[in-house]
């Protein structure tokens, strides 16, 4: 019985990532009038998980200077191993103060220590090539300092077809025992034809003051939604 619960679990993660593919894909068609921002989601297929990631960054109108953003993550084992679950979904507000700069404030929700309120501060750059997302902030209910970055270089190989190549990383420290708490350094090298980008992919993660090492090796698949 536990066997059978596995195995659903792991095909309810695959359907659930396939209906949201589509269902994007499906948006894109359909959609008229001008270019939007770009909401990009990702499976990848590890040695040892499965990883799901969607980035949301959406200003509330073309001139406002509120936007919001979420890098929502989910990982799960094979046998869906508890321990091997992790779930992240950090929503923040942000205010544009000068070309870029930001002050944030919101929200992140994860299955280990449950909801933080945070604030901090967020830069962005972003061009056809290059995309650079950098926040530093602090979560109000613990005291602990989080540094989060995106950064993404996507040079042209032909009018249809580019490079693609992303570093991001978590860490979290732990004020209180000065110490860490949590990290996580992602690496995709690959191709983006239009809206499609595949190729290989790498996340380390490291948890507690031990740093426990959990490393995870596979092939990426990503699909920008319009």
């Amino acid at each position: 019985m536990q066997s059978i619960t596995r195995k659903a679990n792991s095909y309810l993660f695959y359907t659930l990532f396939v209906l949201i593919l589509l269902g994007g894909v499906k948006t894109s068609l359909a959609q008229e009038g001008p270019p939007k921002v770009p909401t990009p989601a990702e499976f990848m297929a590890g040695n040892n998980r499965m990883f799901f990631q969607l980035v949301t960054k959406k200003k509330f109108s073309p001139e406002s200077r509120f936007g919001f953003l979420t890098v929502a993550t989910l990982s799960a084992s094979y046998d869906n191993e508890r321990e091997d679950l992790d779930m992240a979904i950090p929503v923040v507000i942000n205010y544009e103060i000068y070309k870029g700069f930001s002050i944030v404030g919101g929200g992140t929700t994860n299955n280990k220590v449950g909801f933080s309120p945070l604030l901090g501060a967020q830069h962005v750059y972003s061009s056809r090539k290059w995309l650079s997302v950098t926040i530093a902030s602090l979560l109000l209910n613990s005291g602990n300092t989080e540094f989060f970055g995106i950064y993404e270089f996507k040079p042209q190989l032909s009018p249809k077809t580019s490079l693609y190549t992303r570093l991001q990383f978590l860490y979290i420290h732990n004020t209180q025992e000065n110490s860490h708490a949590r990290s996580y350094l992602q690496l995709r090298t690959g191709l983006k034809i239009n809206a499609l980008s595949f190729g290989l992919g790498a996340n380390l993660d490291q948890y507690g003051p031990g740093k426990i090492y959990k490393p995870n090796y596979g092939l990426f698949v990503g699909w920008a939604f319009q």
